[in-house]
């Protein structure tokens, strides 16, 4: 029997034309958990999470999941509605609710009228089925949570009028994004939710999954996520898959140990196997025959149960590459003078000082469209400041990397771009060379228009590793590569001796290599000086705790109340056992007043999380959250106490 809260895959096998993905796949998954499925590109990640969504049937095994379980998937490339505006794309998630508010309404009505009806009972039942339901699905705070998440996802008050049909791919992902997190599903299969965002929207992510009362299956290059999001690891290598308990680093530390040690035990093991091999080898035609045909008896039989490693750890070829800096006579690499840049009435930024010295290594950080490919084309000499100055010492050798590739011919092939930064050595030095970066055999010959994003990335870099800067300036270097890649790009960029100036949104490597960073954000710039981590751990630090005041007890508020669903009326029953209430000495008068204060009150906290400052303050939007269901749990006890009341009228 299939335990309930797990989705369970047994034997499962899929393949596309004569590509095996996956082969005989056994894997259980915790509904109520947040796992990351890692991998290598191409290794059937999205293919396993649409196999879980039901997309996908197996070609061989099955795929069970627990009755009533309720997903929301979210694919790289999602399909909206091109006619509708982006506000209504996304509050599409609560299409339901007008529905379901209308029957309230119209039960409601006719519970009151109906109070001896034999049908009484059935129509409260299905009252408080919809009720619950409602508010599951929005409630009256449906505007307000849509305005919510467009915020948090970036999107300002104007953009919600802009049709689907006139937004960007990635303004389109987002979309999808928010609509999916609007609507009330148990299981989030998410498959790169963080291409499209910015740090503030990926953080906003972050928080949004963590509260989410339920389990998710997040598919992310996104390291620093998966960090603070997982409880366990799903690692998919070949057509087979791992599990590992615990967050990303967990299963870092976990993969490499296991890795040791299914090394050590192969090698001791096949030690074994060639001793035995060699003894029998030796001896089977000779005086010890007997021995040698018993030990080859034993030694079939342990191979047969399986009782050696036979295969050693999967050595799979990944990017090699170090980075060397030769000697600069330069103290200042970067020099930035009240620099300034706008686009028509979009500042940039103004008045921007900065220097970076020799052997600094300084993160450019902030949102989309704030001037952080714009500050790194300054300075190599590709874009023009409105005002001020930006200049590299000209005496340096500058390695630049443009996430853009706009820099790379796109009718070379990969061993003529690489050769042109090392004219001196040999096309089989070079290709020996590109072999590090997975272009083996007729690869190299591969026109630079015929590559994928990520192998533009790998030849760009090779370029970069072959010219040995002394500085090196970095767009988005990790865009397009997995997860390995980005790995071993970071373990050279700790190794490099030379100066780093870097523009990541990638904040697991921003942590592990730089150690200043520049922050952009809307026409405004500051340095910190620390890590990534240490950034936001004081930003989000909690604020000295003011002193405690009264709290004045809420009036009743004359204005009228929004639409609602009727208060469920009580049919008459007779006196019963009851539970003191802290409102007994109230009137139904003042209950009904407290309850409409109460209320109005939810309705404009409720409001707030629309502002796009609530999701631009973490602390803010703990404190909006505590209050919402501090006013929630009163509002519950106000209304038990009027519904106690009006059994007795």
């Amino acid at each position: 029997m299939q335990p309930m809260g797990r989705i369970v895959l047994q034997g499962v096998t899929k393949q596309f034309g004569d590509t095996v993905v996956l082969r005989d796949l056994a894997l259980e998954l915790d509904t109520e958990e947040v796992t990351g499925l890692v991998g290598d590109n191409g290794c059937g990640k999205t293919t396993l999470l649409r196999l879980i969504a039901g997309q996908l049937e197996p070609d061989m095994g099955s795929v069970h999941r627990p009755r009533g379980l309720t997903m929301g998937y979210l694919p790289q490339e999602p399909s909206l509605d091109g006619g509708r505006t982006l506000y209504e794309e996304v509050a599409e998630a609560f299409a339901e609710r007008a529905q379901i508010e209308d029957r309230l309404h119209a039960l409601a009505h006719l519970i009151e009228r109906h109070h001896d009806d034999p049908q009484l009972p059935k129509l409260l039942a299905e009252y408080d089925k919809l009720n619950a339901r409602f508010e599951r699905v929005g409630g009256y705070a449906a505007e307000a949570n849509t305005k919510a998440v467009l915020a948090g996802l970036g999107f300002s008050k104007d953009d919600h009028a802009l049709p689907i049909s006139a937004l960007s791919g990635g303004q389109k992902c987002r979309a999808a994004l928010g609509r999916l997190l609007l609507q009330d599903r148990e299981l989030l299969l998410l498959d790169e939710p963080t291409n499209h965002l910015d740090m503030g929207a990926t953080r906003w992510l972050e928080k949004t999954v963590e509260s989410h009362r339920g389990g998710a299956i997040i598919i992310s290059h996104d390291r620093y996520l998966l960090d603070r999001l997982t409880d366990r690891i799903v690692e998919m290598e070949g057509t087979s898959v791992q599990s590992y308990p615990g967050n990303y680093s967990a299963y870092v530390e976990v993969r490499a140990l296991r890795r040791l040690t299914q090394q050590r035990q192969y090698e001791k093991d096949q030690a074994l196997i060639r001793k035995e091999r060699a003894f029998i080898a030796k001896h089977i035609a000779g005086q010890r025959t007997k021995e040698a045909k018993g030990r080859r008896k034993r030694l079939d039989r342990r191979v047969e149960a399986g009782e050696f490693v036979e295969n050693a750890p999967s050595k799979q070829k990944h990017i090699s590459m170090s980075f060397r800096a030769p000697e600069s006579g330069s103290k200042v690499v970067l020099i930035c003078r009240e620099a300034s840049k706008r686009y028509g009435e979009k500042i940039l930024f103004e008045n921007l000082d900065l220097e970076v010295y020799r052997g600094q290594r300084l993160g450019i950080i902030g949102p989309n469209g704030t001037g952080k490919t714009t500050l790194l084309r300054m300075a190599v000499g590709r874009v023009t400041p409105d005002h001020g100055e930006v200049r590299l010492a000209p005496t340096l050798s500058i390695g630049y990397h443009d996430q853009e590739h706009a820099d790379l011919d796109p009718q070379l092939n990969v061993l003529d771009t690489v050769r042109r930064v090392a004219p001196g050595k040999s096309e089989r030095q070079i290709r020996s060379y590109l072999g590090r970066f997975l272009f083996t055999g007729d690869d190299v010959f591969k026109p630079i228009s015929a590559l994928s994003g990520g192998e533009q990335s790998r030849v760009r870099l090779a370029a970069l590793m072959l010219s040995e800067p002394q500085a090196i300036l970095l767009d988005e270097p990790t865009n397009h590569l997995d997860i390995r890649s980005r790995e071993v790009l970071e373990d050279a960029l700790v190794e490099y001796s030379g100066t780093l100036i870097i523009v990541s949104h990638d904040r697991y490597l921003l942590d592990r290599v730089v150690d200043r960073l520049l922050i952009l954000e809307s026409g405004s710039h500051r340095l910190y000086p620390g890590t990534y981590s240490e950034y936001i751990k004081q930003m989000e630090a909690p604020p000295p705790e003011p002193e405690a005041k009264p709290v004045a007890t809420p009036q009743p508020a004359p204005a009228a109340t929004p639409k609602k669903a009727a208060r469920r009326p009580k049919p008459k029953q007779g006196p019963a056992t009851r539970i003191a209430s802290p409102y007994d000495h109230l009137s139904i008068d003042d209950l009904e007043s407290l309850i409409e204060a109460s209320e109005q009150e939810l309705e404009t906290l409720t409001a707030e999380y629309g502002l796009d400052a609530t999701f631009r303050d973490p602390l803010g939007l703990n404190t909006l959250n505590e209050k919402v269901e501090l006013l929630r749990d009163e509002l519950t006890a106000l209304e038990a106490a009027w519904d106690e009341r009006a059994d007795h009228l």
